[in-house]
């Protein structure tokens, strides 16, 4: 099945009439009228025909689900026992290969207990429509002969929210018309307390354009937009599927509905004597725009998925018009319904009649939401470093996941639980976990292991996975250990060394024996220090015993009032970075390193004192890197978790600066994106860049002008500016203003870059 849409939800014409007369219904008032030659009610032989090539579509395509809904006309017209067969059918059809999510739209009219009954047997849902109060839906939901169908659609509301069929319950639909009052409409429909409510444009296209009783482009938009501002100031009381696809969008996520947004389709449509149709509001575009020349009786579902007007409905972002790509809201409105974007000569390759409206829909949602949709993170370098934590003890409890089952492991694990659980109760011990586990090269470790296991899981189960597990358990191990001695506690802490020695993350290195001896050794705090029993023998180590085995972490601190930082040379996961890191520096060495480091601070401190603050937060690891610095992004960001950098051991005080300022920018960006998005589709696009030869995609380009920033500030305060650098960060800024990939944390981000430059006096 390569290359074809699956289709995982169908619509079900089980009767083609209806009981009402809605002047703005797309099945009866369109262009196509193809329900006047079809039967009324669905027949026996079209419901097993079609459950049985569902049911064959979804084992081939392994689908775990799918949904049919039960529609027309009117599909309660159809009567209770028609409606049990299809139930039946389905149900029976779908048995052991996948799970069935029925559901039925109707208008409510011939809503009654012998249906919710049925209903409640099968677990079918309702959804019903309904435009709002009793003005707003007489204005188009009427019978033939003019008369009301409120009251009933209100009788209907209130059976189906009664107990036992409130689990029934799916939602309101209403179909929009900006002669209601939109604050009206809302009120009437939450006070019948919908689980969702769908806001629906009426089907329009180009040849046939919505009604706007003022004549502006964008009367769509004020009334949803007035609906928003009211479903706000009501504290959100239902779920609105329009507006939550927006917000999920500006946030990076999936679009929630099929109006908006890129997301394929994956619906057909089986009419009552068979046929298999495109999705129904096609119908409103001219006569015979749905049609497929398939039916159920001598065509699978796959065939319908080979349709070119089907498949023409998978393109996502290539499947817009080229004005639709180059807008900066297509992400989120999607170039709007199918539907919608029809005009003669054209064909679909237009934005949608509804352009100018959910333009302004989108980036009105946007203004009203951005400061609380934006993710915290963002501006509060406390919550970016308690998400980061949590994001490695996600990854360790998954690695756990993984190795459970391998005894070394499991051992170590207990440990770890055991010190934990004494962290609830004394503090020093929570804080000695929270130091080993937020140790950057933690992270690294981690990602190490599950990148092992799942190469290991690949090649299939056998020695390299136990040795991916024993290396794992060993790391562990130590990191337990070295949680135990940090907080003093009285708990076993057993470690296994390798050719001679154990590394106690954040602590130090310890030698045991011979480069070529392996062993186990029990660890525990003693007196300010630590002792090692291996056997009978047992030797202090640590701060001031004075052993020559023990290799401590040394440090530096960046201020008076600052915390230490780690001078990491030790940690066999520092090669995370891009460049080779030195060996251990002698005493020498790490001295005059510290007084290097010493002038870097001073001089950005001097220069740049809010980015060197900015820097200096969460800053807890520093790694010397061989080489020299190198002309563009002198600090080393790696693959380890926050706080972490690599910096060239033999760069001179204001490269070194600069390696410090700008290594941290892109440690800081870097940990935005792994716990928050700041850009969705990125490659769909390509921007063009002042600093580089070919145009990229978005993330290199916010990257680069993250960066970019904080060098312009430096140099400017250092009064060597380089020439047009403040212009080229501009224009960048401006392409990012623009680009459709941006979240709304992206745009807020930006926005933050233009102060900083602001800032800076460029």
């Amino acid at each position: 099945m390569t290359g074809l849409i699956a289709f995982r939800e169908i619509v079900l014409k089980v009767h083609s009439r209806c009981d009402l007369a809605c002047d703005h219904c797309y099945v009866y008032e369109h262009a196509d009228q193809s329900w006047r030659g079809r039967p009324k009610v669905i027949s026996p032989e079209v419901v097993t025909h079609t459950a049985s090539r569902l049911a064959e579509h979804a084992r081939d395509h392994a689908l775990p689900s799918v949904t049919v809904i039960l529609h027309g006309g009117e599909p309660l017209l159809a009567g209770p026992a028609r409606l049990r067969l299809v139930c039946e059918e389905f149900t029976r059809a779908l048995a052991g290969i996948a799970d069935l999510d029925l559901r039925i739209h109707t208008n409510g009219l011939q809503l009654s207990p012998r249906h919710l009954d049925l209903f409640a047997e099968y677990g079918v849902r309702v959804g019903v429509s309904l435009d709002g109060d009793r003005a707003a839906n007489d204005r188009h939901r009427r019978f033939a002969d003019g008369r009301t169908s409120h009251p009933l659609v209100l009788a209907a509301v209130a059976l189906l929210r009664s107990e036992p069929y409130r689990h029934l319950y799916q939602g309101l639909l209403c179909t929009v018309d900006v002669a209601n009052d939109p604050v009206a409409v809302l009120d009437a429909l939450v006070e019948l307390e919908p689980p969702r409510v769908d806001f629906l444009l009426p089907h329009a296209t180009w040849e046939t354009p919505p009604p706007r009783p003022d004549g502006a482009p964008d009367a769509y938009a004020r009334w949803l937009l007035r609906v928003f501002d009211h479903w706000e100031r009501l504290g959100r009381p239902v779920p609105v599927r329009l507006f939550e696809s927006l917000l999920s969008t500006l946030r990076g996520g999936p679009s929630l509905t099929e109006s908006l947004g890129l997301a394929p389709t994956d619906l057909v449509v089986v009419e009552t004597d068979g046929t298999l149709e495109q999705v129904d509001s096609l119908k409103s575009a001219f006569d015979g725009a749905a049609a497929t020349g398939f039916n159920v009786f001598d065509h699978a579902f796959d065939q319908v998925a080979a349709h070119p007007g089907v498949r023409a409905r998978q393109l996502g972002l290539a499947g817009v018009s080229d004005s639709c790509r180059r807008c900066p809201v297509v992400r989120s409105c999607g170039g709007g319904l199918y539907t919608h974007r029809y005009r003669a000569g054209s064909g679909f390759d237009n934005p949608s009649v509804y352009c100018a409206d959910l333009r302004e829909l989108v980036d009105g949602v946007q203004a009203r939401t951005a400061p609380r949709e934006s993710a915290p993170q963002l501006a509060d370098p406390a919550e970016l470093a308690r998400a980061q934590e949590d994001l490695t003890r996600v990854l360790l409890a998954r690695l756990h996941e993984d190795l459970a089952g391998h005894p070394e492991w499991a051992r170590a694990w207990e440990v770890l639980a055991e010190v934990e659980r004494a962290g609830a109760v004394r503090e020093e011990a929570a804080d000695a976990v929270d130091a080993v586990l937020d140790h950057p090269f933690t992270r690294t470790w981690v990602l190490t292991a599950l990148d092992a296991v799942r190469d290991g899981a690949g090649a299939g189960a056998g020695a390299g996975r136990e040795d991916v597990a024993a290396e794992a358990a060993r790391r562990l191990a130590a990191l337990t250990a070295a949680a135990v001695l940090r907080g003093g506690l009285e708990l076993p802490a057993e470690v296994a060394y390798r050719d001679g020695e154990v590394y106690l993350p954040t602590l130090g290195l310890l030698r045991r024996g011979e480069p070529a001896a392996d062993g186990r050794a029990a660890l525990r705090a003693a007196g300010d220090g630590y002792a090692v029993r291996d056997g009978r023998a047992e030797h202090r180590f640590g701060p001031g015993a004075g052993d020559a085995r023990w290799l401590p972490v040394r440090t530096w601190s960046p201020g008076p009032d600052a915390a230490p930082v780690a001078l990491e040379d030790l940690d066999p996961y520092r090669n995370c970075f891009a460049r080779p890191p030195r060996l251990r520096l002698g005493t020498g060495e790490a001295g005059q390193w510290r007084t290097r480091l010493d002038g870097a601070w001073a001089l950005l401190h001097e220069t740049v004192p809010e980015f060197a603050r900015a820097a200096q937060a969460g800053l807890t690891t520093l790694t010397p890197l061989a080489g020299g610095p190198r002309s563009v992004g002198w600090g080393e960001a790696g693959r380890h978790g926050p706080g972490a950098l690599g910096v060239p051991y033999a760069a001179g005080v204001r490269e070194t600066a600069l390696a410090l300022l700008t290594g941290r920018r892109r440690t800081r960006l870097r940990a935005l994106t792994e716990v928050t998005d700041l850009y969705a589709l990125d490659g769909e696009w390509q921007h063009p860049s002042p600093w580089r030869e070919r145009p990229v995609p978005v993330s290199r380009l916010l990257a680069d002008v993250h960066e970019r920033v904080a060098v312009e500030a430096y140099r400017r305060a250092a009064a060597v500016p380089e020439p047009g650098g403040a212009d080229r960060i501009h224009r960048a800024l401006d392409r990012l203003s623009g680009a459709a990939e941006l979240t709304s944390t992206g745009k807020r981000l930006v926005e933050e870059l233009r102060w900083e430059l602001k800032g800076a006096g460029a």
